[in-house]
């Protein structure tokens, strides 16, 4: 059963988004490449669903609507269709305690379970039936992440996840030198893959799941690196796959951020603007521009055929004419 405090928010929604109307949106699609038009419609048009967050991240589907976490707030909302507010999934999703950064990069394991990313606890978490939390990955070779930040789940169960420092309260130094990128098998066994890399933020697998895309935030060399993954779990062969750097202007806000792989292998990645498209050449085909600085985003829907996409106080929703894996 869950507690009294927990199962009350899972019923509540915020009055205050209900409230307060939809805040003016402006956004558009930008084609750069005849190829654009097989996955995403010419009259395509960016639907607002929900406005009035902190800071919006991390979404995934599940349970046929949408979740995503609010860092600064603490929070994972959840929507789904037919609903006029977000509404309040899980708080405190991140800091225990309350007094430090919620969760952020969500995903949900092949039993159904909410997979975690909490920057407060600086660890990887799962959300059990009765509202508890159990640590899946919480130190490197005794000493405590610095905040994680997003994972992806392979086939086999193994997560591969960032920790760059975002997370940190004010002060609070970090133990670990690097900002590394980890994976953490089913029993249990951390590993550090990547060890150079300044902020890498958002990370997903190739549809055969042979390459390991890591987006990389550092306002002074934003980017999406590819790795050849092994069967042991190892990688090679790093090298720049998307240089986003020149996009970056005071009208085309963020930096490379969270990422998807649809179906074609596609990589859908947030950076400069909003969401970049790029092929998996490594072309850039478009861009949903979202005039906001934009976190992350998810395929979701009955057939996965839709992208939502989470931008500073604003979750939209783009239909799209592929799929997400």
């Amino acid at each position: 059963m869950l507690p009294r405090t927990l199962s009350l928010l899972l019923a509540t929604s915020l009055a205050a988004f209900a409230a307060e109307p939809v805040p003016a949106f402006h956004g558009s699609i930008e084609k750069l490449d005849p190829a654009l038009d097989t996955l995403l419609a010419p009259d395509t048009k960016i639907e607002v669903l929900a406005s009035g967050f902190n800071w919006s991240e991390g979404p995934v589907w599940r349970d046929g609507g949408i979740v995503f976490s609010d860092v600064p707030e603490n929070t994972v909302f959840g929507w789904k269709e037919g609903d006029t507010a977000a509404k309040v999934v899980l708080k405190p999703s991140g800091s225990l305690s309350g007094d430090g950064q919620g969760s952020n990069g969500l995903q949900v394991d092949a039993q159904g379970n909410l997979i975690l990313c909490q920057h407060g606890e600086r660890r990887i978490a799962r959300l059990e039936k009765d509202g508890t939390f159990t640590s899946l990955a919480d130190k490197y070779e005794g000493k405590r992440f610095n905040s994680p930040n997003d994972l992806v789940i392979a086939k086999s169960g193994t997560i591969f996840f960032t920790d760059p420092p975002y997370g940190l309260k004010k002060g609070e130094a970090p133990e670990l030198p690097q900002h590394g990128v980890y994976s953490v098998t089913p029993a249990g066994k951390v590993s550090l893959l990547i060890s150079d890399i300044r902020f890498p933020n958002g990370i997903a697998l190739s549809p055969d799941q042979k390459t390991l895309y890591i987006a990389v935030s550092d306002p002074k060399n934003t980017r999406v690196m590819a790795y050849d993954l092994q069967d042991d779990g190892t990688i090679k062969n790093g090298r720049v796959f998307f240089n986003a750097q020149p996009l970056k202007s005071a009208e085309r806000k963020g930096g490379c951020d969270g990422m998807k792989v649809d179906a074609n292998g596609n990589i859908w990645t947030t950076g400069p603007g909003g969401v970049l498209i790029i092929s998996k050449e490594g072309k850039h085909l478009g861009s949903i521009l979202t005039g906001q600085a934009t976190a992350n985003c998810a395929f979701g829907g009955a057939d996965r055929s839709i992208l939502y996409i989470t931008a500073d106080m604003f979750l939209l929703r783009v239909k799209t004419l592929t799929k997400g894996l």
